[in-house]
């Protein structure tokens, strides 16, 4: 009954809620009344007759009737019910999952392999596990069987409060009223003062109980205090023991800052001697050694930033008069000695860590990060560097190293690393690349005119300069500088005279690449064009001069040589055509075969034997001896006449100035026998000075002659523009378009110009 009564008012507020509906929800919900129609209670039942159009729909799509929806069969068996509220009441009022939802839960578990409980199950289960708690008896759950005792009150006795308060006594009195709580109950002779109602007294309880009572809480509190006051006795009393030992300590320091002051002081005395008229020897010699003293007495007594400003502060008189009069070349070591002995006051520790600046093994100093120098970084920058510059710009001859190298070995250890580097990266490089640049590679070795050779004052500074200018791929530096003097030594250096020996000696800093590429680029087709033109095979009068200058540079001995492949084929371009050529020519003619073996063997001796026995050269010989063979053999058949007639010639010699069969060569070499040119003149005049010299594409409007720039900038810009007439060099004054040109000459002033002084 209460369901239809449920139902009569839930469907009375549904026409309640369809009056005061508008007319187009109502059509609304007729329209999808009338495409949705409820169910009857035969289409809700389990045996209602499916949709014969879904459910062929459904087993196309491989549904099987009973079992779950998806591939596996693990989806749902039955439609989603829905399970619904009263009107107004919220969640949790009804069960929200139906008994149709709880079966799936259950089944998809099962797939799982778990198993799925009831919301119910757990909570029966939590219930009769709490129910055993309870009968159990068990700590804390309420409700058990039995009620847990209270433990009983333990109170102590006068002999362990005595021995709890170390040092007090209780009097008798107090110890007869406090046992009143014994077996014996003693009279009192008067409760004045003791029987007031309080919160603490207990029914039934007796006179003498409440006295004790009260005297024992009264005697606890006391022997509480007791140990209150004793702990802050022993803690004034240690208190006073540090403050004296503090006091002692103060008294000790103090008589150690008097001992310092007094060290100081006498320190400072000895350094306002009179520099004019002492030894300055002596004075440093005395310096020193109370330097020392302070050291090794009060360094962990004194800060070592102040050590260091009381040392600087010493010597700052004597080092600046020594350095007003110190000539760097003539006294290398100068009072380095002295600055050695006290480094470690000084603040120049060992270098130990990855961050150290040092060039030797035996250097002192660290780069340790600091914002600003100290005091001696400040003394060294001021007083040191300013005569050492002057004298390295100025003075220092850089063909001779010694001096100057001693300079840096003996004072490196005591640099602050930003001196050391700006003496090594900067000053030194710049003069030796400015000796550099003024070497004449392609100048011959001359008695009047006698070059240094770069590696006697390059070598002894390898272990001091930075990596860059040693490096084969860097633009800038010294060996970009050598490359380029060693490429217009390849390309100018007259073949007559002997390899120049600087090449034996700087080969320990070229790397192998860069000599082969260079000597292939640049030397290979002079070599080339010099046995071209200048070779002729004569048997009557042989000339091997223009050979042995070419073998001179193509000899296996030769550090700086070609690899063999390379000379063989030169050899074979250039040396063998001349050479059959002429064996063809004596073997048409009268031959005397004897002299012919005799100029073959010849031949050979005058060939190295890794060249001789190359297979491309032996290639050539055996063409020859062939040659030979087959001239025998027709002169056997018909004599003189048959050779010259049946004896094929070699190949045509090619002209001079054809291809060699060399590989080609990007430089264009000029041929000796060719004129030289104003322009060429000037192109080796700026390969010298490691000047470009850049077409522009353009002409000058008033000559029409065309226009180059000479500039010492890598980038090929700045610089000076000049044009060439005749023999003269015409530069441009003044801005682009505007300016006029002045002839120069060759020197300085065209120098100064191309790089923009």
């Amino acid at each position: 009954m209460a369901h239809f009564s449920m139902s009569g008012r839930m469907s009375g507020r549904m026409d309640d809620g369809e009056s005061s509906d508008s007319d187009h929800r109502r059509k609304r919900r007729k329209m999808a009344q009338s495409f949705h129609p409820a169910p009857s209670a035969s289409s809700a039942s389990p045996a209602a007759k499916p949709n014969p159009f879904a459910a062929k729909m459904m087993a196309k799509m491989g549904y099987v009737e009973g079992q779950g929806l998806g591939t596996d069969g693990r989806g749902r068996l039955a439609p989603i019910e829905t399970q619904q509220r009263p009107t107004g009441a919220g969640l949790g009022a009804v069960r929200e999952k139906t008994k149709q939802a709880k079966e799936e839960e259950k089944r998809e578990a099962a797939f799982r392999g778990e198993v799925l409980e009831d919301s119910e199950e757990e909570e029966k289960k939590r219930r009769k596990e709490l129910k055993k708690k309870r009968m159990s008896g068990v700590p804390g759950v309420p409700g058990g069987g039995s009620t847990p005792t209270r433990p009983k009150t333990k109170y102590r006795t006068v002999a362990e409060i005595e021995a709890s308060a170390d040092g007090l006594e209780v009097p008798n009195v107090l110890k007869s009223i406090i046992d009143a709580t014994g077996s014996e109950t003693k009279l009192l002779t008067s409760t004045a003062g003791l029987m007031s109602t309080n919160n603490t007294m207990v029914a039934g309880e007796s006179e003498a109980a409440k006295i004790a009572r009260r005297a024992r809480r009264d005697l606890e509190a006391f022997a509480e205090e007791w140990n209150t006051v004793s702990e802050r006795k022993q803690f004034f009393e240690l208190q006073e023991a540090q403050l004296f030992q503090e006091m002692e300590e103060q008294e000790e320091a103090m008589h150690g800052l008097e001992t310092i002051i007094n060290a100081v002081q006498e320190l400072q005395l000895s350094g306002m001697e009179n520099l004019e008229t002492c030894d300055h020897q002596a004075i440093w010699e005395k310096i020193t050694s109370k330097i020392e003293i302070l050291e090794s007495e009060y360094t962990e007594k004194i800060d070592a930033s102040v050590l260091q400003e009381v040392a600087v502060a010493a010597i700052h008189p004597l080092f600046k008069k020594a350095m007003q009069d110190w000539q760097p070349l003539e006294d290398p070591t100068s009072v380095s000695v002295y600055l050695t002995r006290i480094a470690k006051v000084l603040g120049i520790q060992p270098s130990s860590t990855g961050t150290d600046i040092a060039f030797h093994s035996n250097a002192l100093y660290s780069n340790r990060p600091s914002k600003s120098t100290t005091p001696y970084e400040t003394m060294l920058y001021t007083l040191f560097l300013p005569p050492l510059r002057h004298t390295i710009t100025n003075d220092w001859d850089p063909t001779d190293p010694t001096h100057l190298l001693t300079v840096i070995q003996t004072w490196s250890p005591i640099l602050p690393p930003f001196v050391l580097t700006h003496l090594t990266h900067t000053l030194i490089p710049t003069r030796l690349t400015t000796l550099l640049q003024t070497w004449k590679s392609s100048r011959p070795p001359s008695t009047k005119h006698p070059q240094p050779s770069p590696h006697t004052y390059i070598f002894p500074w390898l272990p001091h300069l930075p990596a860059h200018h040693l490096s084969p791929t860097s633009p800038t530096g010294l060996f970009s500088t050598l490359k380029q003097k060693l490429k217009s030594l390849f390309q100018s250096y007259p073949l007559t005279y002997p390899p120049p020996s600087t090449l034996t000696s700087l080969l320990p800093i070229l790397p192998p690449t860069f000599l082969q590429s260079t000597l292939t680029r640049h030397l290979l087709p002079r070599l080339s064009s010099h046995l071209s033109t200048h070779l002729l095979i004569d048997p009557s009068d042989q000339d091997l001069g223009p050979l042995t200058q070419t073998l001179a540079w193509l000899s296996p001995q030769a550090p700086w040589s070609l690899a063999p492949p390379t000379t063989a084929h030169l050899l074979a371009a250039e040396f063998f055509p001349k050479w059959h050529h002429t064996l063809y020519l004596w073997l048409t003619g009268s031959p005397n075969y004897d002299e012919i073996r005799t100029w073959f063997g010849w031949w050979k001796t005058q060939f190295p034997p890794p060249i001789r026995d190359h297979p491309r050269v032996e290639e050539e010989w055996n063409k020859g001896l062939q040659t030979i063979l087959r001239a025998l053999d027709l002169e056997e058949q018909g004599g003189a006449a048959t050779v010259a007639e049946h004896l094929l010639p070699p190949p045509s010699l090619p002209p001079p100035s054809s291809d060699t069969g060399l590989p080609p060569s990007t430089t264009t070499t000029r041929r000796e026998d060719e004129p030289i040119t104003f322009r060429a003149v000037l192109e080796a005049w700026c390969a010298d000075h490691s000047l470009l010299f850049v077409p522009l594409r353009e002409a000058d409007p008033a000559s029409g002659l065309p226009l180059f720039r000479v500039t010492a900038s890598a980038s090929g810009k700045g610089g000076a523009v000049v044009f060439l007439r005749g023999d003269v060099v015409w530069v441009r004054e003044g801005r682009a378009g505007g300016g006029v040109f002045r002839p120069v000459g060759l020197d300085e002033g065209l120098l100064e110009r191309a790089e923009g002084r």
